[in-house]
């Protein structure tokens, strides 16, 4: 099988590269951030036993106090079991979230029954209304339909 010539590709003459000079770069200089510790000691800070502290002239010794915060708003319910305390709202808090609700609730389930008794009541009327309308609009279409275009 002869395939014959190979196809003459047009050439086209592609000019030299403009002569640019090497550009010059800096070498980039890292600069590495630093920072000096600060030490902060706990705040429940005291003196190993046995080891006897001077008190400052002027100042009384910081007495340690425990590191169980208590809310003014919160009370605490001991959990039997594991003896821990668990936060509890004040009466004051649980009586306004139980009123808030039942309130919320009950307006709820009032427009609820209000809808669909509203519903139930007006649906016939708005039906008969619809047909109403509906037959006026083909009634006037057709007799317009019937008396030909309107002399001018």
């Amino acid at each position: 099988m002869d395939l014959g010539e190979p196809p003459a590709l047009p050439y086209m003459d592609i000019p030299e590269p403009l002569a640019l000079p090497v550009p010059i770069l800096e070498v980039p200089d890292a600069h590495v951030p630093s920072y000096k510790p600060i030490v902060v000691p706990p705040s429940a800070l005291r003196a190993p036993p046995g080891v006897k502290g001077k008190p400052l002239e002027g100042k009384q010794p910081n007495t340690p106090t425990t590191n169980t915060p208590k809310a003014p708003e919160m009370d605490y319910v001991t959990v039997p079991i594991i003896d821990k305390d668990v936060p509890v709202p004040s009466q004051e808090i649980l009586v306004t979230a139980v009123s808030t609700a039942t309130v919320s609730v009950a307006a709820t389930l009032t427009a609820t029954a209000v809808f669909k008794r509203l519903v139930s009541l007006l649906k016939p009327l708005i039906k008969t209304a619809w047909t109403k309308i509906t037959k006026k609009k083909k009634d006037s279409s057709s007799s317009s339909s019937l008396s030909g275009p309107p002399d001018s």
